[in-house]
């Protein structure tokens, strides 16, 4: 059995207020264009079976553009022979057993597609394989019950797919909602392979356990992580690292300010842009040490257009001279993820569930705008 595990997709998600010629936010286009690009070069290494570890859609509502490129890539996996199994991650998982999961449409495909998405454990056979399936569930406890519900078969290599934070990296917490933590006699060493989808690193966090991380970087806090796909024979043990077409993101490293004259620190900016060689519409992200207050507001962020305009975004943080934690440059008003920055502030507070979906879908209407005036008006 060959498989290729993925997690972490997050069809649907948008950043920065950019947007192609069509209209559509240009981060977001990016990301549906990977994915199946992504599909494409899977489909070429030809696998037994393709598992996504959760977090295929970025909501539980994904917009209809989201829907169509997983129906093309079901298309594509169709025509080619590949299974898909996957299950739902804390970002596309209804919130109670009462509402439609977006899964649901998915599986009326001709695909051959297994989901796991109903708050209950799952499995399927394939070949020499038994898949177990525990989809991102809505307490913390349930997954005690999911994995007592597991049957493993003597006769079959088993396979857990689970969505969650592992134990052994519980101070990684993404502070998103839903965000469960999987207790280690979860992470069995019974199981051959465990494929785990929410952590957006690609990392071994067993002798059998992987998280495969996103395809994408979804955030600068990683910028350093290995993004990708995990080629896995679960027989023989064997894991290997797979790359796929992502949108590259540049650290270009720190600059010291102390002083310098703000012009050159703008110039230095736009040669390491150069040096870099960055496609088009790539990100990238600076860090300016000791700007002090002979550079007044800081640099005139408008010498950096040209950069801004090859770039899809220019990140540009400060360390302050009384200050050891670097802080977002107060001119880059339009390139801050309001939606991430506020999904990541509820997810942090003691609410309920319930009261997490309400501020959010309130909170996401109110920012929406905020976003659409600063498109226009932010100098």
């Amino acid at each position: 059995m060959k498989l290729i595990h993925i997690a972490d997709t997050h069809l649907g998600l948008a950043a920065f207020n950019r947007l192609d010629p069509d209209g559509m936010n240009l981060r977001e286009k990016q990301v549906y264009d990977n994915f199946l690009s992504a599909i494409d070069t899977i489909i070429h290494h030809k696998p037994d079976v393709l598992v996504h570890a959760g977090d295929l859609f970025d909501t539980v509502k994904p917009k209809t553009r989201a829907y169509t490129t997983v129906l093309e890539a079901l298309e594509r996996l169709h025509a080619a022979g590949i299974p898909l199994v996957i299950i739902a991650g804390n970002h596309s998982m209804v919130k109670t057993r009462y509402t439609t999961s977006p899964f649901e449409v998915l599986t009326y495909h001709p695909s051959e597609i297994t989901a796991a998405y109903r708050f209950r454990y799952e499995r399927v056979e394939y070949g020499d394989t038994m898949f177990h399936l525990i989809p991102n569930m809505l307490r913390a406890e349930d997954y005690r019950t999911a994995y007592d519900a597991v049957e493993f078969s003597p006769s079959h290599h088993n396979v857990l797919v689970t969505h969650g934070l592992a134990t052994a990296i519980k101070d990684k917490r993404l502070a998103t909602v839903a965000e469960h933590e999987l207790d280690d006699t979860i992470l069995s060493d019974k199981f051959d392979y465990i494929a785990l989808g929410h952590y957006h690193r690609q990392v071994q966090i067993t002798d059998n356990a992987w998280y495969s991380g996103s395809l994408e970087y979804l955030t600068y806090g990683e910028i350093t992580d290995t993004k990708g796909g995990l080629l896995v024979d679960p027989g023989k043990h064997d894991v290997r690292h797979l790359a796929l077409p992502k949108t590259p993101m540049f650290d270009l490293g720190t600059i010291a300010c102390h002083g310098v004259h703000p012009g050159d620190v703008t110039d230095e900016i736009i040669s390491r842009v150069a040096k870099k060689n960055a496609p088009q519409y790539a990100m990238a992200q600076v860090t300016l040490d000791g700007l002090s207050r002979e550079h007044g507001k800081g640099i005139d962020t408008r010498d950096l257009a040209g950069v801004r305009e090859q770039l899809l975004d220019l990140k540009i943080r400060v360390k302050s001279e009384d200050k050891d934690t670097p802080v977002p440059l107060q001119q880059d008003i339009r390139m801050i993820d309001y939606l991430q920055e506020f999904e990541g502030f509820i997810g942090r507070q003691q609410l309920t569930a319930k009261q997490k979906e309400f501020a959010l879908a309130r909170g996401r209407e109110v920012l929406a705008s905020v976003m659409d005036e600063h498109r226009g008006t932010a100098e």
